[in-house]
């Protein structure tokens, strides 16, 4: 009966209290089991919290060292005569050159395409047996002078008006050949001339050269190329230009030419040869 009576009052003594801590949470708003998560989601926040001062702390430290590493390197070029201003500007002036030559290489390169485009066109003419080069920085087209003239003659045969008119319609029909400034150059070979009208090879070939000037810049219904005669030029050479040796028919031949050449715009003056590799 007594130990009956000890645990009655035990109950008893312990009903109060609980009531209590149960009150205490309602009021509150909290169940215990939402208390509970609470205090663990302040735990975790607190962890993190540390976490995030000791690597703000770190950071400071490697900052620090850094800084201090910058200072060292500084003293240590001063020390070797390296002036880090000058250096910055050298940069600069390094980044600036490296520009320009960006620029200029863009350039180069659209100077390169339409170089190209033009030779494109002008390989039509190879169709008809000529002969398209680039010599002494300048695009031509080469027409044998044998096919052009009889010896001696700057009256154009049947067969190279031909071939005169056929050019004609290829840089008419070409909406950029048709702009482009030419020039007809004519040359001989180094034989004299043994008098006539001519005197010596520079009329021959200055008069060849404006035959086929006349030609090409003649209105089609008068039986020309109908070419703008503004665009068109003509010169003589003489035996000045040789392509081959002299001493041979066979060079002699090559020699006595006439050549159409391609005026080049003022920013393809550059090395033509080296595009056309």
């Amino acid at each position: 009966m007594h130990l009956f009576r000890t645990s009655r009052f035990t109950r008893l003594s312990a009903l109060p209290l609980l009531l209590l801590t149960t009150v205490s949470l309602s009021a509150c708003g909290y169940s215990q089991e939402e208390w509970d998560q609470k205090l663990r989601e302040n735990e975790k926040l607190a962890a993190e919290l540390k976490s995030q001062r000791e690597a703000t702390k770190k950071a400071q430290t490697d900052n620090a060292e850094a800084v201090k590493e910058i200072e060292d390197l500084k003293k240590q070029l001063t020390e070797r005569g390296i002036n880090l201003e000058n250096a910055n500007a050298s940069i600069a002036e390094q980044r600036k050159a490296l520009e320009e030559y960006a620029r200029r290489t863009e350039q180069l390169d659209a100077i390169r395409k339409r170089f190209e485009l033009l030779q494109s066109k002008l390989q039509k003419l190879t169709q008809l047996g000529l002969k398209v080069e680039v010599r002494n920085n300048r695009m031509l087209i080469q027409l044998p002078g044998d096919v052009l003239f009889d010896s001696g003659r700057e009256s154009l045969k049947e067969e190279g008006k031909k071939i005169l008119l056929q050019i004609g319609e290829i840089v008419r029909g070409d909406a950029d050949l048709s702009k482009r400034q030419f020039q007809v150059a004519g040359y001989t070979d180094s034989k004299p001339l043994a008098g006539g009208p001519f005197k010596d090879n520079w009329g021959l070939s200055a008069m060849r050269a404006r035959s086929v000037l006349v030609l090409l810049t003649t209105p089609q219904d008068k039986g020309g190329a109908g070419l703008p005669p503004s665009n068109w030029s003509a010169a003589g050479f003489g035996d000045t230009g040789p392509v081959a040796s002299n001493d041979t028919d066979e060079g002699r031949m090559k020699n006595r030419r006439v050549e159409l050449v391609v005026q080049p715009d003022v920013e393809e003056m550059l090395n033509l040869k080296s595009l056309a590799k």
